[in-house]
């Protein structure tokens, strides 16, 4: 609901550029704009957006035969079936994998070289988490209806930067008092869809670093509380010293050792109210104070 808005100014943007040509023509162009957001659900639309908008590509056999049995046992623990999703590569020197289009998920070609098989599931089962809960689905549909509004809004920024660097300042100053103008016009007659609108990226942060954190407790409901969290002090030193991931030894299991499935319980204590609600920022600290009630 929260993308809602944003959506609603990408449909009135596009329904009024092509009503310059005939209402007909805007009609069945509005209809087929709402309708495409179905594509995300279309297997090979996936796999575009994997390839040519991710930048990912499809495992070796050497990839794959290192990948496979790691998310075997992951998808096992969490009761779907692992073939329902396809494991794809990112060349990116992060330790990381990503919850890719509807049923893809990504990791990267440092993950695959420095993490042992224990610390790789728990990054895959963080990602299945964000698939099994529908994140990645709302996630699409939410970037694809707002992407004609955000591209207006980019384009509109860009071109009041270049006119002021350019030292059109009066046509600048012009513009910007003319998109003012019909800013304040619409705030004071449309307020009710102003306010939403405005609040919209802020809902929308939220609802990602909530989805973070739930992506976290499935993946420890799943055993993998430890080394997951593992993964993230690594990360957070990483981040502190500003440097890169170095593959030193976490206090982390041999390669190819599961962690045991008695961590799979409720966490001691968990954190409600408004502090769970409008937590803003699930860092790497707040990661790791999230997952310490699964390990004791």
């Amino acid at each position: 609901m929260a993308a809602v808005p944003m959506g609603l100014v990408s449909f009135v943007l596009i329904v009024g550029i092509c009503s310059m040509f005939s209402a007909g023509f805007a009609l069945v162009v509005g209809i087929a704009w709402l309708l495409s957001g179905l594509m995300v659900f279309h297997r090979p639309a996936e796999d575009a957006i994997a390839r040519y908008a991710l930048r990912m590509r499809r495992p070796t056999s050497d990839e794959a035969a290192r990948l496979e049995p790691v998310w075997t046992e992951v998808t096992r623990r969490g009761g779907v079936r692992g073939g329902h999703y396809e494991l794809w590569i990112q060349e990116r020197d992060e330790l990381n994998a990503n919850a890719a289009a509807g049923h893809i998920v990504g990791v990267t070609t440092q993950a695959m070289q420095q993490l042992p098989n224990s610390q790789l599931a728990a990054v895959l089962s963080h990602e299945l988490g964000h698939h099994v809960s529908g994140h990645t689905w709302t996630r699409m549909l939410a970037h694809w209806y707002a992407l004609p509004a955000r591209t207006a809004w980019g384009l509109t920024r860009a071109g009041l930067s270049r006119l002021f660097r350019g030292g059109n300042v009066a046509c600048g100053g012009c513009l910007a008092l003319v998109l003012g103008s019909i800013a304040l016009t619409v705030l004071a007659r449309a307020w009710w869809f102003v306010i939403p609108l405005a609040a919209a990226p802020l809902l929308l942060a939220m609802l990602s670093r909530r989805a973070e954190l739930s992506a976290d407790a499935y993946a420890a409901s799943l055993g993998f509380a430890p080394q997951l969290v593992e993964v993230l002090a690594q990360r957070e030193a990483a981040a502190a010293s500003g440097g890169a991931a170095a593959p030193a030894a976490w206090g982390s299991l041999p390669t190819g050792q599961w962690a045991s499935p008695q961590a799979r319980t409720q966490p001691k204590a968990q954190h409600r109210g408004l502090a769970g609600l409008f937590d803003m920022h699930p860092d790497y600290h707040t990661r790791l104070h999230r997952l310490r009630p699964f390990i004791g």
